[in-house]
């Protein structure tokens, strides 16, 4: 272990730039958050009880902090240090606000207040007892509580956002996506990332696709921008440290990583104290790699976007210290530059889900202690001239509109949610000249959305916006007029429509999203006509069926109709499956009449079926098809209904025997849709749980709900990229439990994440339990499971020391396995 003094001597970064030291313990402990408040004070998120305990156990004790910390001397170092809420049991995220402080320690989320000004709470009340799992992993849980653009404190990894407003916090609720942290760029687009995957960006509002549970595919939510394959970073040191150290392919001759081992906190760099070339770049932390990973942010001039690596070869932060773990970054700060925080540990895996390797790795060396260290660094330019600190919690309305104008992305943010928050509405009219006349694109953004939260918006002023010479805030614009497009013959519809053939997809999408806003007939009309012009662009296309709910089969039939060629089958498909989810009978007849009409063009045939594929429920209530969103995250929000025809669907079930090209999609979608006399599946009779196994299955579910439910989630279906389903599961119902068995006690790899050993850190009787559990849940009807079986494979296995791959599995070494889908 080094001191932070001798730390700063390791850190690498490009020429010109340094690393400056702005706090160390004993003043920060373990820190895992931070963010600035109105008067440039430093609010840390302390997490002391992450793997406390003896065997790198978290600790359930309040042993957890939020702290304030405080440069006295203007030096740039902190120099003072407060606590403002102490005993907080594994806290996640916190957000401060004019008149008090968001704490999110799961289950909880609470407002707590400093009455008194000592800068300590002495008041705690409870927004809400769902922010995520009190006895959930931290590596899956709710965080974030991050205040965007657009007035909503947006969470990661949770299945709701909060709004305040008229001083009380409202829920909103969301599709679950990310997990740790959120930033925004300057036109409020939603950036997070997962695992390994870097980077991922919301072009879209979810608050849309949570409005139409028909949807199969929730593209323009959650949208990667790089994949970790076209990512190359470049570790100054070795770091086989990682769960996966032992897969050769991943590392170079000197043990350096060549690729993303576990991101978290991306950022975009919204300040003006740095070079203008890192202004709009996308930065992210990989604790595990000992970096801070830098993307240029690429956008194909029409609001297409793509990440790349910023440098052939290098980082804008790197250690060759072990124990330099940047775990989060300041979104922005109020001096303009970025903030690294470094909870300096030798291991920031969380233990459960350690594989053996990783165990033995840090078993050997040593790297479980010391804890309660931490340090925050400064990535600061030979070009960086510190700015004045602010003072904005007393500064006057007037003063906080002129900031509405600060080249730094924080003094805007900072000025626009104290606006909202205070509720004065004497700035009004000066709000409406910022937004029809500022010069920069992004004070008009500000302007138009500080209206909106103080509910001051007028139609004029939006009117004049969607005529806007930026996109941004003509996208923007289009949000705010949907407060007026439910009413018949509202003026503002004309506005939006115009805006159909707008040069950018920005516009174009935000306006398919927003079209479902409108009374139905011109929703109707207009939805037509976006997916007959622009049914390539996926995105365009869910967001404007999220607008249809109820009407995708009419929509469906009249795109089939109006001369529609083969670049709208995306479109055809997504209504389809659409349609295919609603589980309306009618109207998946005409699909299946269309389909089986010879006359009907080859592509669209297809696109059809590739919809009922996507949205039909498997029979007997197995998993949807085509059910996850955004190539990242759960598309639906709640199941599809199965679809029963009234008669023998005859042309379909001839298709799908035929030879032609049709016929394997046709035998799915046969296989999903049930009908009078269709003969009927060969099904396994659940055989009765004794008192005793529904004991143990109640436990299963409690051990489930803790340690599982963040990868393979609450329906069995798994997080793409992370977890695959475990619903019909070959090793989970198979014949016997041999090999979910083998799979908890030494861990699987695959196509499809990486599965953690959980034998060393659970007893016989807990995996016996969650066995049971996912044997015998979602439909299942396999055997329960008994400790004795555990032991028995636990001895023989025991020395294991690899995760078990699918060849291996299925030959015969981890057990039978049932027909069915893989998975872990």
């Amino acid at each position: 272990m080094l001191s932070a003094e001798d730390e700063l001597k390791t850190i690498v970064l490009p020429p010109g730039y340094h690393a400056q030291l702005v706090a160390k313990e004993p003043l920060v402990v373990d820190p895992i958050a931070i963010e600035f408040d109105a008067d440039s004070r430093l609010w840390v998120l302390e997490m002391p009880g992450f793997m406390s305990e003896a065997g790198a156990a978290n600790s359930r004790e309040p042993v957890n902090d939020l702290a304030v910390l405080e440069d006295t001397n203007g030096d740039g170092v902190m120099d003072k240090r407060t606590v403002f809420a102490d005993q907080l049991v594994l806290p996640r995220s916190f957000k401060v606000l004019a008149a008090g402080v968001l704490v999110g320690e799961p289950p909880n989320l609470w407002l707590m207040k400093d009455t008194d000004g000592d800068l300590k709470a002495d008041t705690k009340e409870l927004v809400n007892n769902t922010y995520g799992r009190g006895e959930a992993s931290i590596e899956h849980n709710a965080n974030g509580l991050f205040w965007a653009l657009d007035n909503t404190i947006y969470t990661s990894e949770h299945d709701w956002h909060v709004r305040l407003k008229d001083g009380k916090f409202e829920t909103i609720p969301t599709l679950s996506r990310g997990q740790w942290g959120i930033s925004q760029d300057d036109a409020g687009r939603i950036y997070r990332n997962v695992n390994d995957a870097p980077l991922f960006v919301d072009y879209v509002s979810a608050r849309y696709y949570t409005r139409n549970p028909n949807l199969v595919r929730t593209r323009g939510l959650y949208d990667p921008l790089i994949s970790r394959d076209d990512s190359v970073i470049w570790p100054i040191r070795q770091t086989r440290g990682v769960n996966r150290g032992y897969r050769d392919q991943f590392f170079r001759p000197d043990g350096s990583s060549v690729t993303i081992q576990g991101v978290g906190t991306p950022i975009i760099h919204r300040g003006d104290r740095l070079p203008a070339d890192l202004r709009g770049d996308a930065f992210i932390t990989d604790s595990t790699t000992n970096l801070v990973h830098r993307y240029k942010i690429v956008d194909d001039g029409t609001g297409r976007l793509k990440a790349v690596d910023a440098y052939k070869k290098g980082e804008i932060m790197a250690s060759t210290d072990e124990r330099f773990r940047p775990v989060n970054l300041s979104a922005t700060a109020p001096d303009g530059t970025i903030y690294v925080v470094d909870m300096y540990r030798g291991v920031v895996q969380e233990a459960v889900y350690w594989t053996d390797y990783l165990r033995d790795y840090v078993k050997a060396g040593d790297l479980e202690q010391p804890i309660k260290h931490g340090r925050i660094w400064r990535i600061v330019h030979d070009t960086t001239r510190r700015d004045k600190a602010p003072a904005l919690s007393k500064a006057s309305s007037a003063d906080l509109l002129q900031a509405l104008s600060h080249p730094n992305g924080w003094w805007r943010d900072t000025a626009q949610q104290l606006l909202v928050q205070r509720g004065d509405s004497s700035v009004t009219p000066r709000l409406k000249e910022l937004a029809l006349r500022a010069v920069d694109w992004r004070t008009r953004l500000h302007a138009l959305w500080t209206l909106d939260g103080l509910d001051a918006i007028e139609p004029a002023i939006v009117e004049h916006a969607l005529a806007d010479k930026s996109p941004e805030a003509r996208a923007a614009a289009l949000r705010l007029s949907e407060r007026w497009l439910g009413q018949p013959n509202a003026p503002m519809a004309a506005a939006v429509l115009k805006l159909i053939d707008d040069p950018t997809w920005t516009v174009r999408r935000q306006l398919g999203a927003t079209i479902g806003e409108l009374p139905q007939a011109a929703r109707l009309d207009a939805a037509l006509t976006v997916l007959t012009r622009y049914g390539s662009d996926p995105v365009t296309v869910d967001a404007t069926i999220s607008g249809l709910r109820g009407s995708e089969g009419d929509v469906l039939a009249r795109v089939v109709t109006a001369r529609a060629g083969a670049g709208e089958a995306d479109a055809v498909t997504m209504l389809a499956g659409a349609v295919a989810r609603s589980g309306e009978v009618a109207a998946v007849h005409q699909i299946v009449a269309r389909i089986a009409d010879g006359t009907s063009p080859l592509w669209q045939r297809t696109a059809l079926l590739q919809g009922l594929d996507a949205g039909l429920v498997a029979a007997g209530g197995g998993r949807v098809a085509g059910g996850r969103g955004g190539r990242g995250g759960r598309g639906a929000v709640q199941p599809a209904r199965p679809v029963s025809l009234p008669a023998e669907p005859v042309d379909l079930v001839k298709l799908a025997a035929d030879p032609g090209e049709l016929a394997t999609i046709a035998e799915r979608v046969v296989a999903k849709l049930e009908w009078p006399g269709k003969p009927a599946r060969v099904a396994v009779a659940a055989v009765p749980l004794t008192p005793e196994q529904q004991r143990r299955f109640d436990a299963g579910a409690d051990i489930y709900k803790s340690i599982c439910i963040g990868c393979h989630q609450a329906d069995g279906k798994g997080q793409e990229k992370i977890a695959p389903s475990l619903v019909d599961s070959r090793y989970v119902i198979g014949v016997d439990a041999g090999a979910p068995t083998r799979i908890l006690l030494a861990g699987k790899e695959g196509a499809v994440g990486l599965m953690p050993p959980l034998g060393g850190s659970m007893s016989d009787e807990q995996i016996a339990s969650v066995l049971t559990y996912v044997r015998r849940e979602w439909g299942h009807t396999a055997t329960p499971v008994a400790p004795d079986d555990v032991r028995e494979i636990r001895g023989l296995t025991k020395t294991r020391t690899r995760p078990w791959t699918d060849p291996e599995l299925q030959g015969g070494r981890g057990g039978r396995g049932g027909a069915g889908r893989g998975g872990d």
